[in-house]
């Protein structure tokens, strides 16, 4: 299944400092793993993408590496209703129309 989570950061530079262990996926549970990673500008959150056998797994290890850096909102994905664009990633940038 895939697992969003939408992390609040209280603290930015401890969030972001322990979550390179998530980003490596260092002793994630088995069968989750960390695919995508969308920080916002100001640092304030970021929202990511994780394949995992449960939203439990997520949550637990996500709550465990931030601590209390991070308020983390994990849900599942509903795949029947969800689409991305291919290829999906940071590259595809959509074309900017000028007038």
């Amino acid at each position: 299944m895939y697992v969003v989570v939408q992390h609040t950061f209280l603290n930015p530079s401890d969030a972001f400092s322990r979550g390179e262990k998530l980003i490596k996926n260092e002793e994630a549970p088995h069968g989750t793993t960390g695919l995508q990673f969308y920080p916002a500008r100001d640092g304030s959150g970021a929202t990511c993408l994780w394949e995992s056998n449960s939203v439990a797994d997520v949550q637990s290890y996500v709550d465990d590496t931030l601590g209390d850096s991070s308020r983390n909102l994990c849900y599942e994905v509903d795949a029947a209703n969800a689409f991305a664009r291919q290829p999906l990633g940071i590259a595809e940038r959509p074309t900017l129309v000028t007038q």
